[in-house]
């Protein structure tokens, strides 16, 4: 199911500042456990470019030598496996717990999240659409450089489920974690269609491209 309202937050913003040009950027935001990265990598094809902030974050973190070293230098030169790779579970249990810690992870990480989705969507050339999926578009102002946003969102019960299953969180943690992101209802407020997932994944990927395409050919002909 998908509902839209009139164009109005990034979108117009975006207008209004004379920076309508070529591809069509999406923004696509929602809740852990709704299911918006499943959908938001079913509209990649011809024509559209997904740029995965999650995926970003990984390869900063695993490859950025400035970020390993400063990671290593806060958490041990062993919060690096034998592969490379960061432990993130080590990471994620220490600054979900420390407020501090969180905030200096994020002002390493996110400069360089955001300068690869500026380059990514800079670079997009012949491309007709720019699908944008992070989880802290909002936090980050990135709708004002969006022409439009997609909220994903799914019963509190299903995200619980999903969490459970796909993260291999207990309740609890799935529930703390919600508990401090957005609510359905404020990324609904904030979104020009809001695509609800509570069905099967096929139905819900209809309704996202067809959301998507009702949103583009708007930009379009405004």
């Amino acid at each position: 199911m998908c509902t839209e309202k009139a164009f109005d937050n990034a979108a117009r913003r975006r207008r209004a500042a004379g920076a309508k040009s070529p591809p069509f950027v999406v923004g696509i935001v929602g809740a852990a456990g709704s299911g918006k990265s499943t959908l938001a990598r079913a509209l990649a094809g011809p024509g559209t470019r997904l740029l995965d902030a999650d995926r970003f974050g990984h390869e900063i973190t695993d490859g950025e030598p400035g970020v390993r070293a400063a990671l290593a230098a806060e958490y041990g030169a062993d919060v690096y496996r034998g592969d490379g790779t960061l432990d993130r579970a080590r990471v994620a249990a220490r600054v979900f717990s420390d407020p501090a810690a969180l905030a200096r992870l994020n002002a390493l990480v996110h400069p360089h999240i955001l300068d690869r989705l500026r380059a990514g969507i800079a670079g997009a050339a012949g491309v007709d659409t720019v699908v944008v999926d992070a989880a802290l578009l909002l936090d980050w102002g990135f709708e004002r450089e969006c022409d439009a946003i997609v909220a994903v969102v799914a019963p509190r019960a299903l995200q619980l489920e999903r969490l459970r299953a796909k993260r291999g969180w207990s309740e609890a943690e799935a529930a703390r974690r919600l508990a401090n992101a957005r609510t359905n209802e404020q990324f609904e407020a904030l979104a020009d269609a809001v695509v609800m997932n509570d069905a099967d994944e096929a139905s819900a990927v209809r309704a996202m491209r067809a959301a998507v395409d009702r949103l583009r050919a708007r930009w379009v002909a405004s």
